[in-house]
C-alpha cells in the first residue's frame, strides 16, 4: 500500500479518557529455539490479564551468536504465532508444505489449528537481526482448525504518516479508517507499529473490555504521566469510561501497540500446545507422537 498522509479520507481520532499504566514489565531474557537470546516479555502468568494474548518476545542482535541457530524444527497446537521483522532475513518451512522468508518490514501470520512442525532459521550470517513473535490464542471451536499461513511483505503491510508526523504500520485489526493486513473476528486483535517524533501524542481508540498493552523498542513514552522507558512493556489498565490511550513521545520513538478482545476460556499450555483442558493436551502430545500433525 503506498503511504499516505491523513486526509478526510484517513480521519484523525480523539480519546476523550486515556487508559492509564496499571504496570510496566521488563521482561526475562531467555534462551530458546537452539540458542537464540530473546526477551520474553509475555509470558505464563500474564495470559490471563492479557488475554487472548498468549506471548510476546522481543529479540534484537548484531552478533550473529545470539541468533544464527535459529528455531530448528517444533510444533504447535491451538493458537496462531505472527512474527514481524523489523530487520534481518528469517525462512519459515513447516509439515503443511508452506514457506517463506520473512524480511525487514515483514510480517509471518500462522495459525497451528489442529497441529503443525515448522522451523524458523536465520538468512544472514552478520548484521542486525530484529523483531517480535507474538502467539495468539484461538477460540476453543477453532484450536482444531486446518493450519494456515501468509507471508506479507513489507510492501503489503498497509501504513500512513498522520498530520504531526506520526508513521503507522497496521499489522491489524483498523485504526483511523485504515484496515490492517490480517483481520480476526473472535479476537479482534489490533497490531500497530508506531513511530512518534519527540513531543508528539498518539490517540488511539480501544474498545472498553479489550486487553491492551504496549512495548517500547526505541525511545520513551507516556501515557498520564508515567513513563515507559526502552525495552518495557505497559499494560494498560481497563478503567471505566476509557475509550482508548494517549501515548506522548518524550523523544523520537517506536513502539509497538496491541489490543484484543478476550476470549474468557480456559488456557491449559504446556510448551507449544495450547488448549482448553489437560486431556486436550494430552491428546496433543499422544498426536505429535504418533505423526498426525500436518
Amino acid at each position: 500500500m503506498t503511504e499516505q498522509a491523513i486526509s478526510d479520507t484517513i480521519p484523525t481520532l480523539q480519546v476523550q479518557k486515556s487508559r492509564g499504566v496499571e504496570r510496566v514489565v521488563a521482561g526475562q531474557f531467555v534462551m530458546d529455539g537452539a540458542g537464540v537470546k530473546i526477551n520474553r516479555v509475555l509470558t505464563g502468568t500474564l495470559q490471563r490479564r492479557l488475554d487472548p494474548f498468549l506471548m510476546l518476545d522481543a529479540f534484537g542482535s548484531d552478533k550473529a551468536g545470539d541468533y544464527i541457530a535459529g528455531f530448528p524444527e517444533h510444533p504447535h497446537r491451538g493458537f496462531e504465532t505472527v512474527t514481524y521483522m523489523i530487520d534481518g532475513r528469517m525462512r519459515h518451512r513447516d509439515s503443511a508444505g508452506n514457506e517463506g522468508l520473512v524480511t525487514s518490514g515483514g510480517v509471518q501470520w500462522m495459525t497451528a489449528g489442529r497441529g503443525v512442525i515448522h522451523s524458523e532459521m536465520p538468512e544472514q550470517t552478520e548484521g542486525l537481526m530484529e523483531g517480535f513473535q507474538l502467539w495468539l490464542n484461538l477460540p476453543g471451536k477453532d484450536k482444531m482448525s486446518a493450519p494456515w499461513y501468509r507471508d506479507i511483505p513489507s510492501e503489503e503491510v498497509p501504513r500512513f504518516t498522520s498530520g504531526d508526523g506520526v508513521v503507522v504500520q497496521v499489522i491489524a485489526g483498523q485504526t483511523h479508517g485504515v484496515a490492517g493486513a490480517v483481520q480476526r473476528e473472535h479476537t479482534l486483535p489490533l497490531y500497530l507499529d508506531l513511530e512518534i517524533p519527540a513531543g508528539v501524542t498518539w490517540e488511539q481508540p480501544v474498545p472498553q473490555g479489550h486487553n491492551a498493552f504496549f512495548y517500547v523498542y526505541r525511545g520513551e513514552g507516556v501515557v498520564e504521566g508515567k513513563g515507559v522507558a526502552r525495552t518495557r512493556m505497559a499494560i494498560l489498565d481497563n478503567a471505566a469510561g476509557a475509550d482508548g490511550v494517549r501515548i506522548k513521545a518524550v523523544e523520537p520513538t517506536r513502539l509497538i501497540l496491541l489490543a484484543g478482545r478476550p476470549l474468557n476460556e480456559p488456557i491449559a499450555q504446556h510448551g507449544p500446545f495450547v488448549m482448553n483442558t489437560t486431556e486436550e493436551l494430552y491428546q496433543a502430545f499422544d498426536d505429535f507422537r504418533a505423526g498426525r500433525f500436518a
